[in-house]
């Protein structure tokens, strides 16, 4: 069934345009990511789709049958309502009888007559499985407290319970529905990722979502959309597809652009020799002239940006923490962390909400003091830190003077500098935009500007908390470059798993009640390791499924049909290769150490412990590796 179609449709913003004739189609079943760098009308293309903001040329049809949901990324709530009320906003028996029976069984004293009529409601509409999906939708989301005025909530509980709210109403639509989703995973952490992840492929719904998560975009959507230089290209596949047909297409246009220069200076020659009066045929080339000058004077920007900084030397002490405490009360953060970092450490931070993350961070630039313990900084550390808290500006002003307020020059590497105006370039900021007000930026675009600035003042020791929320890919890309190469220290606090698996070495892994473990290898291993551990809990258990052997037997292809790697598989059968190395040498290096007759007994202990520790660890790796090794890039 077609559900959407748009002909030769426009948006500009001011002077600005963002799209200009473009033409689309969305039928029954798709799963579409749109990427786009922030600032060129992706945002803006969802709100029309959804109704709330219309083209300025061409026409945009939607099927009569066809129910559009908008998750976005500034959600509309009765702010003087409770949490409760805004979900079953929503006029339908169902969403009333589920509203009814929530609010009974989330009241203090709780009225068995109240429940009893709200639970005969519930069974004579059959809404049950129905009342199976909220509870799902509100336990994974982590939304309880019903009764709450959703005026008093925090940024991101107030994207968690719009995120519940649109899956809740889509469920009341038994068929078609569109779902729009823009940054469906700002605020989600990881486990609340992979159950959307795993709820947005069971459901059938149709998609169009914005996302900077790569591997939730990989899982699952199957077509992407690329809004680049007011023009709308489609790719069929996934991320990796796309970044290979991408460089294609630039390759043939950077070509193409060749092409149309040779002939424009040939043709340039033509017409200042022609005469003034033009005969039918020479109107026709001049008019062929124009187009090619068009072609000609194209500009392709380059976004894979290598930036190498002269960054402040590190002396030999970076920073030690000893025996740390910190309390808040009865909630613990850290009981005797112990850690010293080492230089170009790269050191990945995870942990619940509330765990005590920020606060560790705080505490290690000195903003927020222990209870006990000592925090000792190398002298020659320059912190460089990029907070949620977004950009902090006393007035407003342009783009470019916000900058050179910090300095004018960027000191490179190899010697020289480049100004203020060229690194605004390389973070995406071309000349023209540069003396935008600030006040003007899109959300995702000051957040690239903070960043910058960050980056700017030449840190040799950087912490991002949360620095890819509302970034987009592109931008992440010259992110990701630019700290692959960054050879100081990096503590990253992220819930994007891409960019943790990129850059990370090892995690500290916040599990509460001031317990902090120093895991070592990237989140995908971690979450590897959890899984393990997870199996190995269920067969000690005795629990078996023999009834769904059968099926995924069945279900496998054939031995001869090889897989081609996925985005996210090729990134990890590489990661293995690493890290299996890295294991095997520190396997080796123990092993030579236990051979020592003059070890004491207690680090004896020690290593002989380690040692298993890597061989199950190593194991789980290797399986895995013979796996993938089957499959063919």
């Amino acid at each position: 069934m077609h559900y959407v179609s748009a002909e030769n449709i426009s948006k500009s913003y001011g002077i600005k345009q963002l799209f200009e004739n473009i033409t689309f189609h969305i039928s029954e079943g798709d799963k579409i990511a749109l990427v786009a760098r922030n600032g060129t009308g992706k945002s803006t293309l969802l709100k029309i789709l959804a109704g709330k903001d219309n083209v300025e040329s061409g026409t945009v049809w939607i099927h009569k049958d066809v129910t559009v949901a908008l998750f976005d990324q500034d959600p509309q709530f009765e702010e003087d309502l409770t949490v409760l009320d805004n979900i079953f906003h929503y006029k339908h028996p169902v969403s009333e009888a589920l509203r009814k029976y929530e609010r009974a069984m989330d009241s203090a004293e709780q009225d068995p007559t109240e429940i009893g009529e709200a639970l005969a409601l519930i069974d004579e509409l059959g809404a049950w499985e129905f009342e199976g999906k909220v509870k799902e939708i509100l336990g994974k989301l982590n939304i309880h407290n019903l009764d709450q005025k959703v005026k008093s909530l925090s940024g991101g509980q107030r994207k968690r319970v719009a995120l519940a709210q649109t899956l809740i109403d889509i469920g009341f639509e038994h068929k078609h529905v569109l779902l729009i989703m823009d940054e469906p995973t700002n605020h989600l952490d990881v486990e609340m990722v992979e159950w959307l992840e795993h709820y947005l492929n069971q459901e059938k719904v149709t998609l169009l979502m914005v996302t900077h998560d790569r591997y939730f975009l990989e899982d699952v959507c199957d077509e992407i959309w690329e809004l680049d230089d007011n023009k709308i290209y489609t790719y069929k596949g996934d991320y990796a597809n796309f970044l290979e047909k991408k460089a294609a297409r630039i390759d043939n246009q950077l070509a193409n652009i060749d092409k149309a220069k040779n002939l424009y200076r040939k043709e340039l020659e033509w017409m200042r020799k022609q005469p003034k009066a033009r005969t039918t045929k020479s109107k026709s080339r001049q008019d062929s002239f124009y187009e090619t000058e068009a072609k000609a004077k194209q500009k392709v920007v380059d976004l894979q940006v290598k930036l190498e900084m002269q960054m402040n030397r590190l002396g030999g002490k970076i920073a030690e923490l000893k025996k740390v405490y910190k309390s808040y009360g009865d909630k613990v953060i850290l009981r005797g962390f112990d850690y010293t970092f080492k230089k170009g450490e790269r050191v990945g931070i995870i942990g619940k909400n509330g765990a005590g993350k920020s606060t560790f961070l705080q505490m290690l630039q000195g903003l927020e003091m222990p209870d006990s313990g000592k925090i000792n900084i190398g002298d020659t550390i320059i912190f460089g830190n990029f907070s949620q808290q977004g950009l902090e500006i006393k007035e407003d002003m342009r783009v470019i003077e916000y900058v050179k307020n910090i300095a004018e020059h960027f000191p490179l590497a190899g010697g020289g500098s480049i100004s203020a105006s060229q690194f605004l370039t390389l973070f995406l900021f071309p000349p023209e935009q540069q003396f935008t007000y600030v006040s003007k930026l899109s959300g995702g675009e000051k957040k690239r500007l903070q960043l910058l600035a960050v980056l700017f003042r030449n840190p040799n020791f950087l912490i991002l908390d949360e620095p890819t929320n509302d970034l987009d890919l592109p931008t992440l890309s010259v992110l990701e470059n630019f700290l692959s190469d960054y050879q100081g220290c990096l503590l990253i606090v992220s819930h994007d798993r891409y960019f943790m698996d990129r850059l990370v070495d090892h995690l500290f892994v916040f599990d509460g009640e001031g317990v902090v473990n120093d895991f070592p290898g990237n989140y995908s291993e971690y979450r590897l390791s959890l899984k393990s551990k997870e199996k190995t809990g269920t067969q000690l258990s005795g629990e078996s499924k023999p009834e769904t052997a059968e099926p995924e037997v069945a279900t496998k292809p054939k031995e001869a049909e090889k897989k081609k790697f996925s985005f996210k598989e090729k990134r990890e059968f590489e990661m293995l290769e690493k890290d299996m190395a890295t294991l095997e040498t520190e396997k080796t290096t123990i092993t030579a150490k236990m051979a020592d007759a003059s070890l004491p007994y207690d680090e004896l202990l020690k290593l002989g412990n380690r040692i298993t520790e890597i061989t199950g660890i190593l194991e789980e790796k290797e399986l895995r590796w013979l796996e993938l090794s089957e499959y063919t890039s």
